[in-house]
């Protein structure tokens, strides 16, 4: 991954822009400490759909529907 100091980051963003554009992550940097990551949009939101399925998996992890959701959905049906 590329890293490039914020003022640089300013001076070169049409630059930088293109290099993202192209699939690059580029690390944005002040006083070496990293601060922002530049990523494809299409990655961000694939990204954010893994991290949610994740989440989701761990959460429902060693839960189980009791017998009144049956129940009620048997209920339903009726």
């Amino acid at each position: 991954m590329n890293r490039v100091g914020a003022y640089e980051a300013k001076t070169r963003l049409s630059e930088l822009l293109d290099a993202v554009e192209a699939g690059e992550r580029i690390t944005i940097t002040r006083h070496g400490r990293a601060v922002a990551v530049l990523i494809p949009a299409g990655e961000r939101d694939a990204r954010r759909t893994d991290l949610s399925i994740a989440a989701l998996r761990d959460f429902r992890r060693g839960k189980r529907l009791g017998g009144g959701l049956r129940a009620a959905i048997e209920e339903g049906r009726r």
